[in-house]
């Protein structure tokens, strides 16, 4: 290295002894550092000049979205070294610097940094770019020109985030947010940049990496340590001449290029960027419209530059808010250069969105895709989702794709998956051909150590001739980076490496299924991430008013439908696509899971209550218009004043939503008739309703007396019993019930063949806990060791009767949990039901521990069965293999089921998800308590409901299906004032032939 003196011409290079190769190559690494020698070394020549900008005005604090002038409360003049906040909070600033006469013809930039993200807007507010520091990224520089006019002035804002990329954890990225922090104006200046410094700059930075990364027995690494060697000694700091020469040193080095043989990386830019984590969804919308516009600037100087971007969602959020911004995105767009991937409206959870809300992930987002750009999406993009439903390769394929990628399945705890390019094979025997970038990841930085591994990580070598490499900051947004895109220029064929070409993604999946599809591998079944398996039971109320307003989703759009087929209402077409986007966005990949932030889940909380709210009022609309009267009495709703007035003579009401006809132990509201010689049963409390059995017919409503079921006076009633002290049977015609002292079950028999369900000595429902500490990520995992932590809640006090039939008989008992938690149960047996109901109520103030229901069965099968969308997944029952050990806590919906030939035993939740059933016993997951990085995650009040159901036969025959949607959606009398109420839907009109099946929904298109 020389710093002055004249040119000098090239000397050979002397030889450099092999022993010293650590000091030669440290001290290339310490020619480009950013922390040491910055006065004499190349890094610290990027910006050979400052000057402070003229005037920076602090226009105060605004919410999100708002322009400059709606900001309040500015300081004025501001300087750098003040500091703004608190977390989260929106400060604008307007600056204003001139061009300086020395800084003529060169580039120049405004440099700014305050540890958190900013914007740079025009002053007719329009979105230029983004700015940030942390989070493991560096975008500080804004390019004014790239030949600068001495005098020039520029005006623009600048919209400051006080939030990190990566969220404002305190002490801990995925720790609660600090909501205190002040973020300091570090730097806000006129800089020029060096573009011949900078070019060597990243030649060095490769070339030191291949020489630290690649093996000592390659010679490409000695040749690259040499090469670098040579840069150093011939580069003179501050000279642009001598810059140049050295650029040709690499240039020479970078383009000596592989043979036929080497393996091709496709390298596309992508970013992805959470919905919700760390930060809420308002949030959100900016770290779009930084990463999109910082993109779209990237795309004028790099034409290679193509940027996949998933999420429908993102985009209408972008059309909203940033109007100007999403007209360049279109553009783009259209030059087939920001392209759109995914099909569905976000990057949802794969695990637990229920049949048709998965289906309406794909409507819903690919027809907002042939709205706005022309087509649909055919590779279905989901990086990051914790986990693949076998039903996938289905849904994705009836939506217009039949390409996947994702990467998720890398961070397997125990198993290494086999495969990076393959066949899936879904549920039904569809067949997607499936990627996994090699290097792990969807954030590459185009890095010589992602380079590598994207060959040596490569499970299927041979079969294929290429890999997919995914650039881009992501999780927080941020997407490709100057730095990243000069990385891949020098890259794109040098010896030694695999070649980089840029790509796209149908580009890079057409080539592979034309070149490599008879030679894939295919993976049949689900895709199961052996990490993160928590995400199945925290945020137990998120998890709940998913699975509430799935039901409630479907009655409002079942009701409206045979209304408007009718003519008896309008269809709610614009009311029902709002509210569905709300939902399917609360199922994205850290809502639903229960994996962000207080802040978020809440917000997710207020919109779950707006679906509901809603979709309970198109049903009672729906219904009003259904339920026509000869007498022109009030509707429904009108009634629900009525409802507790016992001398109004009010008429019943039943909407059933499923295709089967149903016959339940029924509330009958205080005001309706009941007819003579129907068996009732007084609910407890003092509202006085009562219990009834009724019936309606399948897809229809059924209303007056004809709802209660004639068959009720012949029915066997139901009886409990007190065996002994503290221990009670109870009984119906289906099953005996015995239940101990502690709550438990130490029988349960199916009356028909008197088979006794339970193993000899143990005994049903037994309440357990865990300690629940995993490694790192709180809310997200449950490690195999909490099993070894098992203990016993075996004491419950106050055990009593708390209903003794004719229809519905029912004990109760406490449990004191802790000092801080207790909880009460009812368990209960109505007349008709072959099963067992465990009504819960807790109250929960716990610290990193895991509430499970335990049932041991009687049963013996290498295989047990979960629900899943429009399906069931089978799975082992023992642990022969890593694979099996692995699946210690699994994802259902509404059921599991434990059978052997001619027999099994189902459980049934109302609200739950997690279960696992092994070595004769299956559990139920019920709440957890983590403190990361929402600390207060499912603390308090808590109710749910869960079933045993023991039965002959296969689940399917014995009807667990239909029997989980009817636990689940249980029939609810709609009281109404009229003397002669008429269904104009009387029921009948769609009815399962086979317990197996079931009419999903109805609804009418959009025209």
């Amino acid at each position: 290295m020389q710093t002055s003196g004249p040119s000098a011409a090239r000397q050979p290079l002397p030889e450099v002894n092999m022993k010293f190769k650590r000091a030669t190559l440290e001290r290339a690494e310490k020619f480009i550092s950013d922390i040491y020698f910055t006065d004499v070394n190349l890094r610290g020549q990027l910006y050979p000049d400052t000057q402070p900008v003229e005037e920076i005005h602090h226009y105060g604090s605004s919410g999100r979205y708002l322009s400059p002038a709606q900001a309040t409360g500015g300081r004025g003049e501001v300087k750098v070294g003040d500091s703004f906040g608190p977390t989260w909070a929106t400060h604008w600033f307007r600056v204003t610097a001139e061009v300086p006469e020395r800084f003529a013809g060169q580039q120049v930039r405004l440099r700014w940094n305050t540890g958190c993200e900013a914007m740079v807007y025009s002053t007719e507010n329009e979105p230029l770019q983004g700015l940030t520091e942390l989070g493991g990224q560096e975008r500080t520089d804004f390019i004014l020109s790239r030949s600068a006019v001495a005098g020039q002035r520029y005006v623009f804002h600048i919209e400051m985030a006080c939030n990190p990329i990566m969220g404002a954890g305190h002490a801990g990225m995925i720790n609660p947010p600090d909501p205190n922090r002040t973020f300091t104006l570090a730097q806000c200046e006129l800089a020029v940049y060096d573009p011949d410094c900078a070019a060597l700059y990243y030649d060095l930075e490769l070339l030191v990496a291949m020489a630290s990364k690649m093996d000592d027995k390659w010679p490409r690494s000695y040749q690259a340590l040499y090469t670098a060697n040579e840069i150093v000694n011939a580069c003179r700091v501050g000279d642009r001449d001598s810059y140049k020469r050295c650029h040709e040193i690499a240039r020479q080095f970078f383009n000596q290029h592989n043979g036929d043989s080497q393996l091709t990386i496709a390298s596309m830019a992508n970013c992805h960027i959470d919905c919700a984590w760390l930060w809420t969804y308002e949030e959100t919308v900016r770290k779009c419209a930084r990463s999109f516009a910082s993109t779209l600037r990237l795309m004028e100087d790099y034409p290679e530059l193509n940027f996949a971007c998933s999420q429908a969602q993102q985009y209408e959020w972008v059309k909203v808010h940033y109007p100007g911004l999403y007209d360049r995105m279109k553009t783009a767009v259209a030059d087939g250069r920001f392209i759109s991937v995914g099909g569905s409206w976000v990057e949802m959870d794969a695990n637990m969105p229920g049949s048709e809300a998965l289906a309406r992930q794909f409507l819903v987002g690919q027809r907002f895709f042939k709205q706005e750009f022309g087509q649909y999406c055919q590779v279905f993009w989901l990086p990051d989702t914790f986990g693949y439903s076998s039903q996938l390769p289905q849904l994705m394929t009836s939506a217009g794709m039949k390409y996947f990628l994702t990467q998720k399945i890398s961070w397997n705890l125990i198993n290494k998956f086999p495969h990076h390019s393959f066949k899936w094979q879904g549920l039904d025997g569809t067949q997607v051909i499936t990627h996994f970038p090699p290097a792990n990841t969807y954030g590459c930085e185009v890095t010589i150590d992602e380079v590598l591994n994207t060959v040596t990580n490569l499970e299927d070598k041979g079969r294929v001739s290429e890999s997919l490499m995914l650039y881009g900051y992501g999780d927080g947004g941020g997407g490709p980076t100057e730095g990243m895109l000069e990385r891949m220029q020098r890259l794109k064929d040098c010896d030694g490496l695999p070649r980089i070409r840029p790509s796209t993604p149908m580009d890079f999946f057409s080539k592979l299924e034309s070149t490599s599809a008879s030679s894939l591998c295919t993976w049949v079944g689900e895709m199961y991430l052996e990490l993160h398996n928590a995400t199945y039971t925290t945020q137990a109320e998120i998890k709940k008013a998913n699975r509430v307003g799935e039901f409630l989703l479907r009655d409002a759009e079942t009701v409206s439908a045979f209304a408007s087929l009718l003519k008896l209402a309008d269809y709610p077409h614009t009311e029902l696509l709002r509210i569905w986007k709300l939902f399917l966005l609360n199922q994205f990949h850290d809502i639903l899971p229960g994996t962000s932030i207080e802040a978020a889940h809440d917000l997710a909380k207020d919109y779950y209550k707006d679906v509901h709210k809603s979709a309970k009022q198109m049903f009672v609309t729906g219904l009003d218009a259904l339920l026509t009267s000869s007498t022109g009495q009030p509707s429904t709703e009108a009634a629900a004043g009525a409802g507790t007035d016992s001398s109004s003579v009010l008429t019943a009401a039943l909407v059933n939503p499923f295709s089967w006809q149903r016959e339940e132990v029924c509330s009958v509201p205080a005001g309706v008739q009941v007819p003579d010689g129907c068996s009732v049963q007084r609910n407890a409390g003092d509202d006085g309703s009562v219990l009834a059995l009724v019936q309606v017919p399948s897809l229809g409503v059924a209303c007056g007396k004809t709802i209660f079921s004639a068959s009720q006076a012949s029915t066997a009633v139901v009886e409990a019993v007190e065996e002994s002290v503290g221990a009670y049977r109870l009984s119906n015609k289906h099953l005996h019930v015995t239940i101990d002292r502690h709550g438990q079950l130490t029988s349960l028999i199916v009356n028909k063949t008197g088979r006794e369900a339970l193993p000899e000595g143990q005994t049903g429902n037994r309440l357990v806990m865990f300690d629940d500490i995993p490694l790192f990520w709180d809310a997200w995992d449950v490690m195999p060791y909490h099993l070894e932590t098992r203990r016993v809640l075996d004491n419950a006090t106050e055990l009593r009767v708390t209903e003794t039939g004719p229809l519905r008989v029912s004990v109760q008992y406490k449990v004191q949990i802790s000092e801080r938690s207790h909880l009460v149960q009812t368990i209960s047996l109505c007349s008709n039901e072959e099963f067992v109901r465990f009504h819960t109520r807790v109250d929960w103030h716990e610290n990193r521990q895991f509430l499970k229901v335990e049932f041991p069965v009687d049963v013996s099968s290498t295989e047990a069965t979960y629900e899943t969308q429009f399906g069931h997944t089978r799975r082992p029952t023992h642990s022969n293999t890593s694979w099996d050990v692995a699946k210690f806590e699994l994802c259902g919906h509404k059921w599991c089921d434990y059978s052997e030939y001619g027999f099994g035993m189902a459980v049934m939740t109302d609200c739950k998800y997690g279960y696992c059933a092994k070595d004769k016993l299956i559990r139920i997951s019920l709440l957890r308590s983590p403190k990361a990085p929402d600390g207060n995650s499912d603390m308090g009040c808590h109710e749910f409901s869960y079933a045993v159901f023991p039965h002959q036969g296969s689940f399917q025959d014995a009807g667990v299906i239909r029997q989980s949607y009817n636990f689940n959606h249980p029939l609810s009398i709609m009281a109404r004032a009229s003397s002669s109420p008429q269904a104009a839907v009387p029921g009948g009109y769609l009815s399962d032939g086979h317990y197996g099946m079931r009419a999903q929904c109805v609804y009418r298109r959009a025209s």
